[in-house]
């Protein structure tokens, strides 16, 4: 019987060793390098499943521990899984929670058996542990879910680094033996701060644990880009091959440039919709706050080469007004705008690398100063 995963590695540019593949998965083929947009409550914000199909999102991301707190991982299941609630019928991810236990949470008790911690929303008090985070993954039923970890701030020193890595890794191995859907792929997530030794171990140790996927995790969190860059360079070597590489929490155009250099294959960052909500657009050449008074008669699109709804049919002009008169419009259609934009930057990622030309190809874009 042919299994629900399985990851193509098709390409590998000559220059670079950017990494051009497919991972299949019981709701599509995901074509990588992608970037996933956020649907954090079982919704990517100011957009419909429509739009999200339309502007072609191959996979979309979820949180677990907002959607176990609300509206619960049982009635999620009850509805037929996040796919039949949200109504989208492609690929879906669920990150465990670890990240928000660690910086949402107004109170966390870092246990052995997990983290005791009390909801932003109301202070009742949870407990996370591998087991648990476990059952809610499947009982929400993405195609992908992550194992549950702890996530090191950045400045957290090479002891404290070691010992949440460590504890990682001991988590990791009970989710797996937690795990039993067989049409739901588990990612282990590598740790160990910003410290080279303790990435390389942490990427050994999981390596050695055959997941089906990786995610990187705890980059992004404060350290400065170069610092990240810097981790990504010192555990490739140790990443399976054959397996995709998620870099957690990462997606502003200059990272996903540096992180696909690097040998990273899949992406998710709320920057995209978040600018929106704010008025700011992204485009090839670079950064629009579109609220300025500058676009008041501006009647062009946002991006001309832009083959997005917005850009098809909206001006500058028409966007800075309804950000002025603080219509919902705005962000929807900002948002239609900044994902298309991102998406399309990785279709244009997808074919350098095909073609071998991936090194002028990003360090044109990069010069530009995009973010």
């Amino acid at each position: 019987m042919e299994q629900p995963f399985r990851f193509e590695l098709e390409h590998v540019d000559r220059k670079t060793g950017a990494r051009l593949g497919k991972l299949y998965t019981p709701h599509g083929v995901i074509q990588t390098p992608i970037y996933m947009p956020v649907g954090t409550q079982a919704t990517v914000k100011a957009m419909l499943p429509r739009d999200l199909a339309d502007i072609r999102a191959q996979i979309i991301l979820s949180n677990t521990y907002h959607l176990y707190l609300r509206p619960g991982s049982k009635l999620v299941k009850e509805a037929g899984g996040l796919h039949s609630f949200m109504q989208w019928n492609r690929p879906i991810l669920t990150d465990s929670g670890g990240f928000q236990v660690f910086s949402l949470a107004k109170i966390n008790d870092i246990r052995e058996d997990g983290v005791l911690f009390r909801s932003h929303i109301d202070g009742s008090k949870h407990l996370f542990t591998p087991e648990s985070v476990m059952e809610i993954e499947q009982d929400l039923g993405a195609d992908i879910a992550m194992c549950f970890d702890e996530c090191a701030p950045a400045s957290a020193d090479h002891a404290y680094a070691t010992k949440a890595m460590n504890r990682t890794h001991r988590w990791a191995e009970r989710c797996q033996k937690a795990h039993t859907r067989p049409d739901q792929a588990l990612f282990g997530i590598v740790q160990g701060c910003v410290y080279p030794d303790l990435r390389i171990e942490s990427a050994k140790t999981l390596a050695s644990m055959d997941f089906i996927g990786y995610g990187i995790g705890g980059l992004s969190v404060g350290e400065p880009k170069p610092v990240m860059y810097e981790m990504l360079e010192t555990i490739m070597p140790y990443m399976p091959e054959n397996k995709p590489r998620y870099l957690m929490g990462v997606g502003s155009p200059d990272c996903l440039l540096e992180g696909v250099l690097r040998g990273v294959d899949m992406f998710d960052c709320v920057l995209q919709t978040r600018a929106a909500r704010n008025g700011l657009a992204l485009t090839r050449h670079g950064r629009l706050m579109l609220r300025n008074k500058t676009f008041e008669r501006d009647f062009s699109p946002i991006e001309a080469e832009c083959d997005c709804y917005t850009c098809r049919h909206f001006t500058r002009a028409y966007i800075r007004h309804l950000i002025k008169a603080d219509e919902i419009l705005s962000a929807q259609l900002i948002s239609i705008h900044n994902l298309r934009f991102s998406l399309k930057l990785m279709e244009d990622v997808r074919a350098a690398i095909a073609e071998d030309r991936y090194a002028e190809f990003a360090a044109e874009l990069l010069e530009r100063k995009l973010f």
